[in-house]
């Protein structure tokens, strides 16, 4: 895909990115190198590769899923500056 000024010039805009005359030229050439590079990964054959979602196979760990306090409101309070029965103490802002 050959890439033109004005989509450099869009691009550029989209990213917040300030760019000169000069640089305009040269993002070109290296944006359109980087769809011909892109677009070489069509012609791989990949009818008989599975689908995946990391490089090492594996299983995830399962923890049950249930509802708890996580029974650690003192560790979790521990820094607060007031607290009360594992909550924390807050001044009233609406009266």
């Amino acid at each position: 895909m050959e890439v033109d000024s004005a989509t450099v010039r869009r691009i550029a805009h989209l990213a917040r990115i300030k760019i000169t005359k000069a640089e305009e030229k040269s993002l070109e050439n290296e944006l359109s190198g980087i769809f011909e590079w892109v677009k070489q990964l069509d012609e791989v054959d990949v009818t008989d590769v599975e689908p995946m979602t990391s490089a090492v196979q594996m299983t995830l760990r399962l923890r049950p899923d249930k509802v708890t306090d996580g029974e650690k409101a003192d560790e979790v309070t521990a820094n607060a500056p007031l607290k009360e029965d594992g909550f924390f103490v807050v001044p009233k802002v609406v009266e």
